[in-house]
């Protein structure tokens, strides 16, 4: 296995640029909602520049719907979001290309923190408290337990999440990593896939969602051709996508870093109330928007990624002290980092809202919205 390209001070891919403002794309898809609060003059707005996992869609929905209703503006904020590629990716380029903060996996934040603490971002809200991260296999192949990929050959990004992972995953899985082959390719998500279902490969790295859209996107039911072996099953500590944010931008803009955490969950807890809402506001700001393809996504965020017990107690954006430590002692143990990180190198709930106002996953609402969903795509 090629351990040298996991070295997170080498990034591939550019950086599209989405603005907040979104007038432009607005326009050409009808006019946008009005906010529902008084936003602060444009020239008095800080610019924050946030990079994200991938361009705009479904998953993003609840960004998209607290920038359409204002939010960011009416907290002084004009936010600025760059199409990334990948969760993993995001985490070092946020430094290297000096943006105040992006929307990443937070195993990626923990390994970059061991291998380069200094200006490492931290994450300030855990959108994700279970890990989206698969390796995708042909259903009727011969891969049915993770120890079935051993001498296989799997596909992935050069920088992806659920290889970034992988050690942590073959660790407690008993399976010998050294005995599996990782092919990374940029090419797109939709071929690696479709090379796993033709028998050219014997499996894929990923996000459950974001493989089976990648084969909708061309026509292709993934969960009927594919079995997913997830992460969460046998790593169930990991945590997934959260908003991160510079080090330099947390200590000259603290109150603009607890505003901006209130905007997005705020975002959250009106796309759980109404995700036909969220989805019709990423239509506005998503060039690629496909309804088919999106609405399912933001459903299987919604009703898995963001959906642990846990936060039912603790609110989606906090984390469990015990399991994140867990999950770093693992990544540092499994990857072999020079350093252990401390938790708080990581992750500061310091500017999440009271306990009282955070979202909180709400399974019979889902359940209702997703019907509701369902019927408005058929």
């Amino acid at each position: 296995m090629d351990r040298s390209r996991r070295d997170f001070c080498t990034v591939l891919g550019t950086t599209a640029l989405l603005s907040s403002a979104a007038g432009a794309l607005a326009a050409g898809r009808g006019a946008q909602a009005p906010a529902t609060e008084a936003a602060v003059p444009a020239g008095q707005r800080l610019k924050v520049r946030l990079l994200l996992n991938s361009a705009v869609s479904g998953p993003h929905a609840f960004f998209c719907l607290a920038h359409e209703r204002g939010y960011f503006a009416a907290a002084g904020l004009d936010v600025e979001f760059a199409a990334g590629d990948g969760a993993a990716s995001v985490v070092p380029r946020i430094a290297q290309e000096g943006f105040d903060g992006g929307y990443g996996d937070l195993c990626a934040l923990i390994k970059l923190a061991g291998l380069r603490p200094d200006g490492c971002p931290v994450a300030v809200h855990v959108a994700f408290n279970q890990t989206p991260l698969t390796i995708g296999v042909r259903k009727d192949g011969p891969i049915r337990t993770p120890k079935d990929l051993e001498g296989k050959v799997i596909g992935g990004h050069p920088i992806d999440a659920a290889i970034e992972a992988f050690p942590a995953y073959a660790a407690t899985a008993g399976v010998d990593e050294s005995r599996v082959s990782i092919l990374r390719s940029t090419t797109s998500m939709a071929t690696l896939a479709e090379d796993v279902l033709d028998g050219h490969a014997d499996g894929v790295f990923g996000f459950v969602h974001t493989i089976i859209a990648a084969l909708a996107g061309k026509g292709i039911d993934g969960r009927a051709g594919l079995r997913f072996l997830e992460y969460r099953d046998v790593v169930p500590d990991l945590y997934g996508n959260a908003l991160m944010l510079a080090p330099a931008f947390i200590e000259r803009h603290p109150q603009a870093a607890r505003a901006l955490v209130a905007a997005v969950n705020r975002g959250i807890v009106e796309t759980l109330a109404d995700p036909e809402a969220a989805l019709e506001a990423t239509e506005r700001m998503a060039p690629k928007f496909a309804r088919h393809v999106d609405g399912p996504r933001l459903m299987g965020t919604l009703q898995v990624e963001m959906a642990h017990p846990e936060a039912r107690r603790i609110g989606i954006g906090d984390i469990d002290d015990g399991r994140l430590a867990r999950s770093i002692a693992l990544l540092a143990r499994s990857c072999r980092l020079p350093h252990t990180p401390r938790p708080e190198q990581v992750f500061t709930r310091a500017f999440l809202p009271p306990l009282a106002q955070r979202a909180r996953p709400l399974a019979s609402h889902a359940r209702d919205a997703d019907s509701r969903l369902e019927r408005s795509l058929a």
